[in-house]
């Protein structure tokens, strides 16, 4: 029943893409965060729903190409850059087969981030894309949110099978990072109704991320428990989730919960953490041999291990640990030249957000503009901090967080420029409206002087 519910959307959809597509993006958005077909255990499980997709909107770019308006900003210029490097560390891997594998799922996902840029041109199809990836992921931070509620928060939360964020900790971190625009949709928001179910939302994503037990996915929603405090207009409901939160942690989430949210600060004792150490300066070994290229995609196994850090994993834990920190998966895949291009990122990210709201900051009509990039400020630090811990340096959601930075303000320098030369050409309208042929004729010299 699920798989023919799943192929039913999607190929009802499907046709809509070729005359639009921004509805490619908002399809392929679906399918990529949420993996509804994995919800099911037919036909549609391993049906290749994205291709499809993704085969239907090129096509469509190419039908609708003289609709869209291509424009340069020094992002579009620097994830150029970040792409010509996954492609340098490809052809340069130390293990070339894993790693075209994972390069040809990366640059699929590059792939759609640019076309983002030039088909979700206007605040509407914006906010469409929003409601999808909210959606998408929301969906198993509110399910998760009531699984922790019934079950006590004995069992983790997941994610969508086969996707990037499966784990539960992974699963934690898409959740910590699309809490602020659950809050940016309710500022939005003027039914009742739809700020009722957006409300619920913000208070089950809260509960669904400390259910996953992921330590790193605490710290980011510490930090933008605060910053989302700090950035909204209307503070009272954040505090008062906020306030809600402390108490449900220490009093409802099992023993086996705070024990591990304890080796936090005892990380010494911890093998765990004591493996992301590992990781870490093994990724950094490997930085040092090969610092513009790194290992490439998938480099953190036993071979490289052993040859980078001989003897480090025997003293160490025994054992053998993926990256588990977005720095050190760039540093360690991707070399020194990697790390600073997805850090420069991250920095002009950072900027253009700042930029949005200084220009915004007293404007009633671009309060939406203000708003979201407040929101995508503070989604950017859920990111910074729990990606401290987390090997998702690849994954959609970051990526489309900053090109929605580069639409906004595409769209607001357009909307602004139209207003200026809105007041440039009112003063002649009016005289044109109340003057005769005389009147005409100067209106004409006022226009020509």
């Amino acid at each position: 029943m699920r798989d023919l519910l799943v192929a039913t959307i999607f190929f009802g959809v499907l046709p809509f893409v070729f005359a639009n597509p921004h509805i490619g993006v908002l399809l392929w958005s679906w399918i990529g965060y949420m993996n509804p077909h994995r919800l099911g255990w037919g036909f549609a499980y391993n049906f290749p729903f994205a291709l499809i997709v993704a085969v239907v909107t090129l096509i469509s770019l190419v039908v609708s190409r003289k609709k869209l308006t291509f424009f340069w900003h020094p992002i579009i210029g620097w994830l150029i850059v970040l792409n010509i490097c996954f492609l340098i560390s490809t052809i340069f891997s130390l293990q070339p087969d894993s790693s075209w594998a994972q390069w040809d799922k990366v640059i699929k996902i590059q792939l759609f981030i640019f076309i983002t840029l030039w088909v979700m041109g206007d605040r509407k199809k914006l906010e469409s894309l929003i409601w999808v990836i909210i959606a998408s992921i929301g969906f198993f931070g509110v399910k998760g949110g009531i699984f922790t509620l019934v079950s006590g928060g004995a069992n983790h939360v997941l994610g969508p099978e086969g996707s990037f964020i499966a784990g539960n900790t992974e699963i934690g971190l898409a959740l910590v990072i699309i809490l602020p625009l659950v809050w940016y949709l309710f500022l939005q928001a003027t039914h009742k109704w739809v700020r009722a179910g957006l409300i619920a939302s913000l208070v089950l994503i809260p509960i669904a991320i400390l259910g996953t037990q992921s330590r790193g996915a605490l710290l980011a929603i510490a930090a933008i428990g605060f910053f989302l405090w700090m950035k909204s207009s209307k503070k009272l409901v954040p505090l008062m989730v906020i306030l809600f939160m402390i108490p449900f942690i220490f009093m409802f989430m099992p023993q086996e919960w705070h024990d591990r949210m304890s080796t936090i600060s005892d990380y010494e004792q911890d093998a765990s953490a004591q493996g992301r150490i590992q990781a870490w300066t093994f990724a950094y070994q490997l930085a040092l041999a090969r610092p513009l290229t790194g290992g490439g995609f998938e480099s953190f196994h036993k071979e490289n291990y052993e040859r980078f850090t001989p003897g480090l994993v025997e003293q160490g834990t025994g054992n053998y640990h993926d990256v588990h920190s977005i720095y050190f998966e760039m540093l360690g895949e991707q070399g020194f030249l990697g790390l600073v291009v997805f850090l420069i990122l991250g920095f002009l990210a950072w900027r253009t957000a700042s930029k949005i709201m200084k220009l915004t900051k007293k404007s009633v009509e671009h309060k939406w503009a203000y708003d979201l990039a407040a929101m995508i400020q503070v989604s950017l630090v859920g990111y910074a901090v729990g990606g401290a811990f987390l090997g998702l340096a690849y994954f959609d959601l970051p990526y489309h967080l900053i090109v929605m930075l580069v639409l906004t303000q595409r769209i607001l320098q357009r909307e602004l420029a139209m207003n200026v030369q809105n007041q440039i050409n009112e003063p002649a309208y009016r005289l044109t409206s109340y003057s005769g042929k005389r009147g005409n004729g100067q209106v004409q010299t006022l226009r020509n002087g």
